[in-house]
């Protein structure tokens, strides 16, 4: 039975080497030998694999819960359109789907373009990139989704989670699920630093976008402002100079907190299967104490950072979304 199981290894190696296709290599691709892709899209059952080899690497599948890594992203699309999946699917380019060296198939992950912030929910159904340089290989609808298609690659983050049905069910029918929301830049530049790619200067996530300029009209200066104080009153103790309000100082910049932390919180429940549903849905976290559990994001290291993610939060339609300070963290 023992060297059966390693006959069956071998073979399943050898297909899936031979089937590297392109630049980028992966599994799939409809070779003759291979079992035919099942055209019923499930969840179940989920496939880990036993390690088999590609190229000359060795490769481990492991049911990661808490996979957080960042990389580069390529993408597939009509050169592979018809054939198999590793799990045994029909591979369809609009889609969106992604091929994963270990993780389970299926399995689901956030992927978060690390030059935009914006971030996706893919469904993982095949193995692969099998070039040393890349992370994951999405398809062609989930690339465009993530506004990545016009690139060989791109810098991501890759974050296994587990989504509500209603977004599995549209990902399996091929349909995307609601973008999260956009990860702060502060954020974005430390998970770029990690990779060694170098900071970047993005705009506020939903900050309300600048007035055009005219081109060929003038301001009009506005009257000093002592032109606007009213006469002294009769009886009045303060002269006209000293009615004159003084202009206010500038803000002070935001300054990191010593102790405490600060979070992005979208609500609180009583019912915690309510708060975990919003927390799988909006990527955050739920946390309970006592019989409330609150739906946040976070922690940030200060006011500034918070308010960042707010305002994303804000474009996303989480309306009740409010700034808070932990000082227990």
């Amino acid at each position: 039975m023992r060297s059966n199981a390693k006959f069956a290894a071998a073979s399943c190696a050898l297909l899936m080497l031979s089937s590297c296709g392109g630049s980028e290599g992966r599994a799939g691709g409809g070779l003759s030998g291979r079992p035919p892709a099942s055209r019923a899209v499930s969840d179940f059952p989920v496939k880990l694999g036993e390690p088999y080899q590609v190229g000359g690497k060795s490769y481990v599948p492991a049911d990661t819960l808490n996979y957080d890594e960042v990389g580069y992203a390529s993408w597939y699309g009509e050169e592979m359109g018809g054939g198999d999946t590793a799990n045994g699917e029909a591979f369809d380019p609009a889609g969106i789907s992604a091929a994963h060296r270990t993780l389970p198939l299926p399995s689901y992950v956030e992927v978060t373009a690390l030059d935009t912030g914006r971030t996706i929910l893919v469904r993982v159904n095949d193995r692969g990139p099998f070039s040393s340089d890349r992370l994951i290989d999405l398809s062609k609808g989930a690339a465009e989704q993530l506004g990545i298609a016009g690139q060989g690659h791109a810098p991501v983050r890759v974050r296994r989670v587990n989504p509500p049905e209603q977004e599995r069910a549209a990902l399996r029918k091929g349909q995307p699920a609601a973008e999260r929301l956009e990860s702060p830049p502060a954020l974005l530049n430390a998970l770029r630093r990690r990779i060694g790619e170098k900071p970047v200067a993005l705009a506020a996530a939903g900050a309300p976008p600048k007035p055009p300029v005219r081109q060929g009209i003038k301001p009009i200066p506005l009257p000093p402002s002592r032109a606007a104080v009213p006469p002294p009153v009769a009886g009045d103790r303060f002269s006209r100079e000293e009615a004159i309000p003084p202009a206010p100082r500038p803000a002070p910049p935001p300054r990191a907190t010593a102790s405490g932390s600060w979070f992005v919180q979208l609500g609180a429940f009583g019912n915690r299967a309510s708060a975990e549903s919003l927390a799988r849905s909006a990527g955050a976290r739920a946390v309970t104490t006592g019989a409330i559990t609150r739906v946040r994001f976070g922690p940030f290291a200060n006011e500034a950072e918070a308010k960042e993610a707010l305002r994303s939060a804000y474009a996303k339609g989480y309306r009740e979304a409010r700034v808070l300070r932990d000082a227990g963290g």
